[in-house]
């Protein structure tokens, strides 16, 4: 993902890409009034700022204890911040620069899964699984396929066997802000099956890859991916504005199914992307708009991908990563939502404070 917007590059409109290995040269937009009916909700908190990590992806992890961890990958410090998920108090940070076990170069997408913490790693071309809560390293897999690996979604297929997807969003030219020849846009997401023994011992197989090679549906730039089994739906974010930024939807398979989100909803970046499933079955889609000065994250029907709503926070802004968590926790008794402010901190929004500002469905809170 791009790295902070300074402010003198905030006078022209102009965003840098990753600071080691430009990506794309594009613009964060300054927000305009925002959709019909914006909603502010307020943060219950945001972190102490860190600059020099540049944080970028989220996930959170439940310990036995009753507390929960939030988890951010850092890339400039090679490391991963792990945070209170219910003050924001940062605890520690895990790793160095470096290819071995336990290393890493440029974290980006995170993703848990029990207690394995799956991290992938742009510049090491791997992902890396470590279990929770040691960061024990099991092992990686990948290495022989990826080449600018960004985001992750797991799903459980069997019990001990997993199927991973990995966004793979390597480019071209000196600047690296080349897209790949359409031919080549099949690669734009690969897959894995992994199985996991009871000594944590893992193997992995590659399944492939797929993307959409058609002028008009082609997965440019692509980072952020999550799914919905119940649905067979994988929604992928295409962030090259200089075509289309949207979520695309295709089936856990692989395959394009011609739909994405409705025409204009997002002005910037589609960035992160959470499902909030609820009892019964319903529940909705969260999609960050990456915008200065604030983030506007907008909310889709799980079922119709129909738009319900979008909301603000009052500080948080330039969101690359996000990640929703369901189960109560002390200070978020319905379950918070957690995204990344600016590179430099985390913050927490309250389930049921974003629930009441869009009139949501009261049963996605029990």
């Amino acid at each position: 993902m791009n790295s902070r917007l300074v402010a003198a590059v905030l006078a022209s409109l102009l965003l840098s890409a990753c600071a080691a290995h430009p990506v794309l040269e594009s613009e964060t937009r300054i927000a305009s009034p925002g959709p019909a009916g914006l909603r502010i909700v307020p943060e219950r908190f945001v972190s102490k700022e860190s600059p020099q990590d540049e944080l970028d992806s989220l996930a959170t992890w439940p310990g036995e204890d009753g507390s929960t961890w939030l988890i951010a990958s850092a890339k400039s410090t090679h490391s991963l911040a792990v945070y209170d998920a219910d003050s924001g108090e940062r605890l520690r940070s895990v790793g160095a620069k470096g290819t071995a076990l336990g290393q890493f170069k440029r974290p980006n997408g995170l993703a848990v899964f029990a207690d394995y913490l799956f991290v992938v790693e742009r510049d090491n071309h791997r992902v890396q699984v470590l279990r929770l809560p040691g960061f024990t390293p099991v092992g990686s897999f990948g290495d022989a396929q990826l080449r600018s690996p960004y985001g992750v979604w797991i799903n459980e297929t069997a019990p001990g066997e997993l199927e991973a997807y990995i966004t793979d969003s390597f480019m071209y030219g000196e600047k690296f802000d080349r897209v790949p020849p359409l031919n080549e846009l099949d690669q734009r997401v690969r897959r894995y099956r992994l199985r996991f023994e009871d000594d944590d011992r893992m193997s992995s197989e590659y399944l492939g890859a797929f993307g959409d090679v058609s002028e008009d549906a082609a997965l440019r730039i692509v980072e952020s991916i999550s799914g919905d089994p119940a649905n067979d739906r994988l929604l992928i974010a295409d962030e090259d504005q200089r075509h289309l930024s949207t979520l695309r939807e295709y089936t856990l398979a692989g395959h394009y199914t011609g739909r994405r989100l409705p025409d204009r909803s997002f002005d910037a970046q589609a960035e992160g992307v959470a499902l909030w499933s609820c009892p019964g079955g319903g529940g909705y889609w969260i999609a960050v708009d990456q915008l200065m000065p604030r983030t506007i994250f907008h909310v889709f029907d799980r079922d119709t991908l129909k738009p319900q709503g979008s909301f603000s926070g009052e500080v948080t802004a330039h969101t690359d990563g996000i990640a929703l968590h369901a189960a109560g926790t002390k200070t978020f008794p319905t379950g918070a939502l957690y995204a990344v402010h600016d590179d430099r901190s985390v913050t927490g929004f309250d389930l049921g404070d974003i629930a009441r500002a869009l009139q949501l469905q009261s049963g996605c809170l029990d």
